[in-house]
């Protein structure tokens, strides 16, 4: 039987090299399935992939996690492709661009921290977020809310035949019940080293992994890859607490998206307005 993997964020950088890893080691065995926000870059991915798999089973998906309407119905989509999951790679994220403070760094200069601001940027360095269609931060929405929200959606599948999928997030975030999750840093020299212990996650059975532990990608000066886990600082009442507001968040905006969907249903069914009198 075929693994199912979906991967997000799969068209560029670790997400797509990983794909490439996975290929290499599983071409004739795996379903993989780009989950990506831009369609064109993912048929590129698509067909990079395919040139050096030309046998192997690739299919797209549109998700743009940034936004809660695309995620429900990527989800929705998903479960219709699918009977299970196997694989879900959470990689899909951001990060804005810094800006760069002229009147900050003139200050800097005559102050106690120019030393500081020279060997790490601070203060002078401000990273500014924006705010999605569905009123939250972009980075929030993209990195973290929007993937919780698929896990929420997937979880029928993922927990298939009453065993858990492997998850694998590639940044820090809340536990989650049902799942099994790994959470991973991958920021290495290049994205095919970072994608090494991504690749490593895949080869290993979940109940051998430890939940508590971040596994990272790591090349050594002879430039090979290795993986190596190090154990997170996990405050357990701040995380029950974030796991909290992630759902009350969730219900808040399921409950606006049926309330959107109700006052556009009323608008097309009298589009001319009241009558006159």
């Amino acid at each position: 039987m075929n693994k199912v993997v979906l991967v997000t964020g799969a068209n560029s950088g670790i997400g797509l090299s990983l794909c490439e890893r996975l290929l290499s080691q599983d071409t004739e065995g795996l379903q993989l399935c780009l989950a990506c926000r831009n369609m064109r870059k993912a048929q590129a991915a698509c067909s990079a992939l395919l040139a050096s798999h030309p046998t192997a089973q690739v299919a797209l998906l549109q998700m743009d996690t940034s936004s809660v309407t695309s995620v429900l119905n990527a989800a929705q989509e998903i479960k219709l492709r699918y009977n299970r999951l196997d694989y879900l790679y959470l990689n899909a994220g951001i990060m804005p661009n810094p800006q760069f403070d002229v009147k900050a760094f003139f200050r800097g200069l005559f102050s106690s921290k120019i030393i500081a601001m020279f060997a790490t940027g601070e203060g002078i360095l401000t990273q500014k977020d924006c705010v999605t269609t569905d009123g939250l931060q972009d980075v929030f929405a993209t990195n973290l809310f929007g993937h919780f929200l698929l896990i929420r959606e997937l979880e029928p599948i993922l927990c298939h035949t009453g065993r858990s999928s492997q998850l694998i997030w590639t940044s820090s975030s809340n536990d989650h019940k049902n799942t099994k999750k790994i959470f991973t840093n991958t920021f290495t020299l290049t994205p095919y080293n970072g994608a090494g212990a991504l690749f490593w996650l895949y080869k290993q059975r979940p109940e051998s992994l430890d939940p508590q532990a971040k596994y990272h990608s790591l090349t050594s000066g002879l430039g090979n890859n290795y993986t190596r886990p190090s154990k997170m600082d996990i405050d357990l009442e701040t995380s029950a607490a974030l796991c909290e507001k992630l759902f009350q968040l969730e219900s808040e905006v399921r409950r606006k998206l049926k309330e959107g969907e109700k006052r556009s249903r009323r608008g097309h069914s009298n589009p001319a307005g009241p009558a006159a009198p």
